[in-house]
């Protein structure tokens, strides 16, 4: 199973990317939700974990993108943010996500997140 984790924080990402190889994981990075759309375009992603404040591109806009397009429109996406707001919250799901965490974060909620996610996708 390939992971993209979108994060402009590089130290985010070198984390989040750990924990994920550490259970088997495949990980791809983007810094922002344009590198992340490009990603998208060559590798098989099977799930989206992504920042919602970043430049270029912020989280809920890339989130409409995926969501908008019918080829991706289907993978998971699970929100790691600082926004505890439940204003923002709310603006996460009506953007598209599946589920959304506020950090700080540990490696067995983000592993949850993703087992619960895939469950429910695949039944499993």
């Amino acid at each position: 199973m390939k992971i993209l984790v979108v994060d402009d924080d590089k130290t985010t990402r070198k984390m989040i990317s750990l924990i994920l190889k550490s259970k088997g994981y495949e990980v791809v990075t983007a810094e922002n939700g344009l590198e992340a759309l490009q990603k998208l375009g060559i590798d098989k992603i099977n799930l989206i974990l992504t920042d919602m404040n970043m430049p270029y591109m912020d989280g809920i806009e890339f989130t409409k993108q995926v969501r908008s397009n019918p080829e991706i429109a289907s993978i998971p996406i699970v929100m790691i943010t600082t926004e505890a707001d439940e204003d923002e919250k709310k603006r996460a799901f009506e953007a598209g996500v599946d589920d959304y965490l506020v950090k700080p974060t540990n490696a067995e909620q983000i592993t949850e997140s993703m087992k619960k996610i895939l469950k429910k996708i695949l039944g499993k």
